[in-house]
């Protein structure tokens, strides 16, 4: 069983809550844990993909949620599992004739067909319509969950409403992880619980006392720990239903730290002189409403955990202006320009710009011409413009004082080969091949992940 703990960093379930995870710390103290080093780039998708499937993103073709489409300046699609061709463990497992429970693991709308259940993930639009396969399977989740809920609206200022609506969406989903635990029917389970990013999205800075925005005593301190402690029952409860024979992963596809700022990456485009606007609407706006110049543009860029810029090629474009014999002198000059951007007060920030093709072997589908991380992800990327500053000290789409960080967590459980040790050097990229390796199927040659080692050797060893 692997259960998916979203967003949750090694300060908080290692450190900072020490003593206070009974479950956890009971997995750790006779498993294997540690950090997990996220993908590049550290985003629920294409993460989940990435640790499912053993391929990385330029592999998959998975740079985050939305796409560019080809090369157009305005059609973009959305990540989804029909997007998604590479198989994942669940589908080599049945490959071989074992039989998989997924519950909430993203990208799985729509569902998609494989030897077991699959259970709608945050990405699914409603549950009115089919988000299970078997298409049946809809009708038992939804009776024993009492109404099954896939996602709640997180960047809202009515966090009272939030908690209630975090705890119901978290507890019917719990129901349901437990009936299928309890029914055993599975050689593979996993589900995601979506619930622990949403928390640290919407209550970071009233429990994080580094963070600027933090004031002492606020009503809201305890919100991420008391959540965390109840997620932590719900382990627990799962705990006493699985016996000896089942192996235990907890894994978070990223971790999370505070949200510093966030830096209007078009406005700063367009005061380098390389994004010319024909007209803005006035107030803030998103880059998709602007009336864009593009044949004085050389580059624009998307907004997020980090930021992708796309160049205004000729040839490739559909009115490019940069020369395919400049392109790597204005990919060069754009980095060495975005490295050196200071924050507000004019203080260094550590920046770091990436080529695609630097960080893959392989770089199918629709990837930016760069991958921007500002301050090693303590700023956000914003992409909206309008703003009376390029700098902003909050999110621009919404109430959210997080971002995400490199590191994720990891904790292995062999119930008959007790450890109780640190892990070192595990990367999300490694798990599927290290649960093909722990359930005896063929792991594909081609991943791009290996096998965790001291995790199979730890499987390897004789049984007191």
């Amino acid at each position: 069983m692997l259960m998916g703990l979203d967003c949750a960093p090694p300060a908080i379930i290692f450190d900072r809550m020490k003593g206070d995870l009974p479950n956890l710390e009971a997995m750790m103290g006779t498993g294997l844990y540690g950090p997990l080093r996220s993908t590049i780039p550290p985003i629920t998708i294409p993460a989940w993909l990435v640790m499912m499937s053993g391929r990385s993103p330029g592999r998959l073709g998975l740079y985050g949620f939305r796409h560019r489409t080809k090369f157009s300046y305005d059609d973009m699609w959305i990540a989804n599992s029909t997007r998604m061709h590479a198989p994942t463990v669940w589908d080599l497992l049945g490959d071989e004739g074992m039989r998989s429970v997924i519950i909430g693991v993203p990208p799985s709308y729509p569902p998609k067909e494989m030897n077991g259940v699959s259970v709608g993930c945050f990405i699914t639009p409603t549950t009115e319509g089919e988000y299970t396969y078997p298409p049946e399977a809809k009708a038992e989740v939804e009776r024993v969950s009492g109404g099954y809920i896939t996602d709640i609206e997180f960047r809202t200022d009515d966090r009272d409403k939030l908690l209630r609506e975090l705890y119901k969406m978290t507890d019917r989903r719990a129901k349901v992880v437990r009936h299928y635990a309890e029914k055993g029917d599975w050689d593979f389970m996993m589900f995601v619980e979506i619930g622990l990013d949403r928390i640290n999205h919407a209550f970071w800075k009233f429990y994080d006392t580094q963070h600027h925005l933090y004031e002492p005593g606020n009503r809201y301190e305890d919100a991420i720990p008391d959540y965390y402690r109840h997620l932590d029952g719900i382990v627990g409860e799962l705990l006493e239903i699985l016996d000896d024979d089942t192996l235990l992963l907890a894994t978070s596809d990223h971790g999370a730290k505070g949200m510093r700022g966030a830096l209007c990456i078009n406005q700063w485009l367009e005061e380098e002189g390389l994004l010319k606007f024909k007209s803005k609407p006035e107030g803030i706006s998103k880059f998709e409403q602007c009336e864009v110049d593009w044949e004085n543009t050389t580059a624009w860029g998307w907004g997020g955990y980090y930021a992708r810029i796309f160049l205004n090629v000729e040839g490739r474009e559909p009115k490019g202006i940069v020369p395919q014999s400049d392109y790597e002198r204005v990919r060069d000059d754009l980095i060495a320009r975005i490295e050196a951007i200071p924050d507000m007060d004019g203080r260094p920030l550590d920046n770091f710009v990436l080529k695609p093709e630097q960080v893959y072997k392989v770089t199918n589908g629709d990837y930016p011409d760069l991958m921007v991380f500002l301050d090693d992800l303590y700023w956000r990327a914003a992409g909206t413009v309008g703003h009376p500053d390029k700098y902003l000290r909050e999110n621009d789409t919404g109430p959210d004082d997080a971002v995400h960080d490199w590191n994720g967590i990891i904790i292995y459980k062999d119930p008959k080969r007790p450890a109780g040790r640190p892990l070192t050097g595990a990367k999300l990229i490694d798990i599927a091949p290290t649960i093909l390796k722990l359930m005896g199927a063929s792991v594909p040659p081609d991943l791009d992940g290996s096998p965790i080692q001291p995790i199979i050797d730890l499987s390897n060893e004789v049984s007191e």
